[in-house]
């Protein structure tokens, strides 16, 4: 589903794509392929995504299927408002409301919604990031974004956006119980990275914007060993 939002992004952004140095060369926009050729691509991702979905439970198969408001809205984001980065928080990190229902067959609120609200944050810093590379040319082409909202401001709100998300990250684990791999390897490495995006972010350093943006995932990465060793100990170490 991630992968077919992608695909409707530069689908509708086609004609954006075209005004923008870093963009103009990606398939639609270039005329590589064309609006047929996307249309069979985006019917291939969906139907592979539906074919998944329906091995799912019944709430896991609604929560999934919920989500293709959000997937389909979200391009058209940044044209009426500056914060089409809280819009695609709110989409791509959707996964997590699913994942946890497919597990449990329900939804904790009590964990799933900082857990969810953590990631949400953590994609307002990164597609944020994201955004820098592309200042100029979005103004040309009349397109809003988070970037452009924050302006000289961008480091102090994105740090703001980084503790939050460490801090609900941490609510998070409290609230199912993790133990001490996931506060020190999850939180403690993700406040780490945090730190090391943010403290070396040059808003005005397109490339190096790029960098921080592409290292992003490592912050996933981080998050996900973290529980997974701790996962790992309580499993089988501690038994």
């Amino acid at each position: 589903m991630r992968g077919a939002g992608c695909t409707i992004n530069d689908m509708w952004d086609r004609d954006f794509d075209r005004k923008v140095a870093r963009t103009m060369t990606r398939p639609l926009a270039s005329g590589e392929l064309s609006y047929w050729d996307a249309w069979v691509f985006l019917a291939t991702q969906l139907s592979a995504g539906l074919a998944v979905l329906v091995q799912l439970n019944l709430a896991s198969i609604a929560i999934g299927a919920s989500s293709l408001l959000l997937v389909v809205i979200y391009p058209l984001m940044k044209r009426v408002t500056y914060m089409p980065q809280a819009i695609l928080g709110f989409t791509f990190n959707w996964g997590v409301l699913v994942g946890w229902s497919a597990i449990t067959g329900s939804l904790d609120i009590g964990v799933v919604g900082p857990l969810y609200a953590s990631a949400w944050c953590w994609t307002m810093v990164y597609d944020t990031i994201y955004a820098v590379q592309d200042k100029q040319d979005d103004v040309k082409a009349g397109v809003k974004s988070t970037a452009l909202l924050f302006g000289t401001r961008i480091k102090p709100v994105l740090i703001v956006f980084g503790a939050c998300s460490i801090s609900l990250l941490a609510l998070a684990g409290y609230m199912n119980g993790q133990g001490l791999l996931f506060y020190l390897i999850s939180v403690g490495g993700g406040a780490l990275h945090y730190l090391w995006t943010l403290r070396g972010l040059d808003a005005s350093d397109s490339q190096g914007a790029g960098r921080r943006f592409k290292a992003a995932v490592w912050y996933g990465w981080i998050v996900f060993v973290g529980a997974l060793a701790d996962f790992v100990w309580d499993s089988f170490v501690l038994e």
